[in-house]
């Protein structure tokens, strides 16, 4: 059996149903899929997002990124997108093994692995790149361990560890290797984001945004857009829009309730921007949903 195809052998087997599911492996997680899924806001952490069968769309801002079983994608930052399955099927589901990108890892390997290639000034926060044989042989033998629940302690972090150090000297690496530096601007803006997330309810000023990113106003709002493909503060709104999206849902509340807890004054504005983002008044939106229930993981 060829590599892919024992990869979502071991992915299907140990996912019982659809949905992501944690795993024994250190930062592994399992996503399964049996049906293309409508668009979801969901929060991507930095990760490894490798797809065994199916195919998986995340919008960021005005950019689209496609990645299946010949791409994988990267996440550097954390990042508001709006994800969906696009081919997936009860013989064939989507099948996807997501690993979380391991800082203090990723800056060793770089150390101990330089390389002389110039590094972009700007990357995005999401990337696609090839899935080389190397990268995917490593994946299959690090989802094999689930088999094997004994040998995980030690051969889990060195299979993990040459995962990472496939990313950094694979094709397109340049983003990962920013992430490894502590003094990159993708890593001032990640600081920026984490800030973000932590007080998007409260005013959030430019210039505070800018201060921990240690970066002047202006250069501040050119880095993170070429990150996030969204300005500041329309990054603030998705943040807003998905946790208030998520209490509406998930906790019962009313629109009104939902709004002022993520930071607006005004229901009316809350209302718009809402409609405008996710196609459909708050309650509306907010009922389906509950209807629907449809899984959200990336």
């Amino acid at each position: 059996m060829e590599t892919l195809a024992r990869l979502a052998d071991i992915l299907a087997r140990h996912t019982p149903g659809d949905g992501a599911f944690d795993t024994p492996l250190a930062g592994v997680s399992l996503l399964r899929t049996s049906s293309p899924t409508m668009p979801m806001p969901v929060v991507y952490e930095p990760t490894l997002c490798l797809v065994a069968q199916g195919r998986k769309q995340a919008v960021l801002g005005t950019e689209t990124y496609v990645y299946d079983a010949a791409n994988y994608l990267v996440a550097s930052v954390d990042l508001p997108v709006m994800g969906s399955v696009i081919e997936a099927s009860e013989d064939k589901p989507y099948l996807c093994l997501r690993l979380n990108l391991d800082m203090t890892a990723l800056s060793d390997l770089a150390l101990r692995h330089p390389s002389d290639e110039k590094l972009p000034e700007d990357s995005p926060g999401l990337s696609l790149n090839r899935t080389t044989p190397e990268l995917l042989d490593a994946a299959l033998r690090l989802a094999a361990l689930l088999d094997t629940p004994s040998d995980i302690d030690a051969l889990a972090p060195l299979v993990t560890r040459e995962i990472l150090y496939r990313l950094l000297t694979g094709p397109g690496n340049g983003v990962v290797r920013q992430m490894a530096r502590a003094n990159s601007r993708l890593n001032a803006i990640a600081r920026a984001i984490v800030w973000l997330r932590a007080h998007y309810a409260q005013e959030c000023r430019i210039d505070d945004m800018a201060d921990v990113a240690g970066m002047s106003r202006s250069t501040f709002h050119a880095h993170f857009k070429a990150v996030t493909s969204m300005s500041p503060l329309e990054f603030r709104t998705q943040l807003r829009m998905q946790e208030a999206r998520r209490l509406m849902v998930a906790e019962g509340l009313d629109a009104a309730s939902a709004g002022y807890r993520v930071g607006y004054e005004s229901p009316s504005q809350f209302s718009r921007d809402y409609a405008r983002l996710f196609g459909a008044p708050p309650a509306r939106d907010a009922n389906r949903l509950r209807s629907e229930a449809p899984a959200a993981a990336h």
